[in-house]
């Protein structure tokens, strides 16, 4: 008899131990699949309006520009951490809708990575491109016949003056009153890619200090219209990552690159592929014609 009750003991334990080790690598590899493979995000602001508003639960593939591979723990813990990227099936074009770390975090002197902090926005320069703002229209390369971004939005803030403007945003990144950039009127800003040499004359100094820091992993210094590296100065630089230029479809109520600078290509989560699920923000209620859209 307590044989019996020892072999069903065993039994009972053995399944168990089955049940956990099972159930370990199914939440395992869920936990794998949602930092590498795909991701779900709430959106909780109107910048993108009207491609996705609030309460909108987006679906992003992380494979499309290539599954990030980091230490998840040193990131989690707020440390930096060496990014490499598998190959990905696409790159980041003109007009992709992307989801991304705020590089800015903490505050909008630093490139940091938060792993709890994203943005969503559309992918408005790529690496290679000169960007302007022309009367509150996106320019690329100078071919003025073709339109990025929210036509009407930004057809809607040709129209508007500074003076109808909400306060704080008119004026932009670099926030220098000698070349003056604002939401209408901004640029030319060359986007770098990786291997791109640029002279650091005054302009370009106060254009890519940020990116050049954070590459660099230390704060520099600018004087005299000379950035400084400790008591070296820098003439030139050759970037190592690839830079992108990113913008809210609600170009007047939108937290992007006209005022923070360029997106290094580490922080870039993947693409946003469709509306999941969408619910009214207050009530609850489900936004049926919304869900399954396709984002474009």
């Amino acid at each position: 008899m307590k044989s019996e009750q020892r072999n069903v003991i065993k039994r009972i334990g053995n399944i168990g131990l089955n049940i956990f080790y099972y159930s370990s690598i199914l939440v395992f590899g869920f936990i794998l699949l949602r930092v590498f493979v795909f991701g779900s995000y709430r959106i909780p602001t109107d910048s993108m309006e009207p491609t996705i508003i609030p309460g909108d639960y987006v679906l992003v593939n992380k494979l499309a520009y290539g599954a990030r591979l980091f230490d998840l723990f040193d990131a989690v813990e707020g440390k930096k951490v060496n990014i490499r990227r598998a190959p990905g099936y696409t790159r980041v074009k003109n007009n992709d809708v992307v989801v991304f770390h705020i590089p800015h975090p903490n505050t909008w002197d630093k490139i940091e990575m938060n792993m709890s902090k994203y943005f969503i926005k559309r992918c408005i320069g790529v690496p290679g491109d000169t960007l302007r703002i022309i009367n509150g229209f996106y320019v690329i390369n100078a071919d003025t016949g073709k339109r990025y971004g929210n036509i009407g939005a930004e057809r809607q803030l040709s129209r508007t003056t500074k003076e109808q403007l909400p306060e704080g945003v008119f004026h932009t990144f670099p926030w220098d009153s000698t070349l003056n950039w604002n939401i209408k009127d901004f640029g030319p800003l060359y986007i770098p890619r990786k291997g791109d040499k640029i002279v650091l004359e005054r302009t370009n100094s106060l254009l890519y200090k940020k990116i050049i820091e954070w590459e660099k992993g230390y704060p520099l210094t600018l004087s005299k219209d000379t950035l400084w590296d400790n008591a070296t100065p820098l003439p030139s630089y050759i970037f190592s990552h690839n830079y992108y230029f990113m913008g809210g479809d609600k170009v007047e109520n939108s937290q992007d690159s006209r005022y923070w600078g360029l997106l290094p290509d580490d922080l870039i989560v993947g693409k946003a592929a469709f509306i999941w699920k969408s619910k009214e923000p207050y009530s609850g209620k489900i936004r049926w014609k919304r869900i399954l859209k396709k984002i474009e």
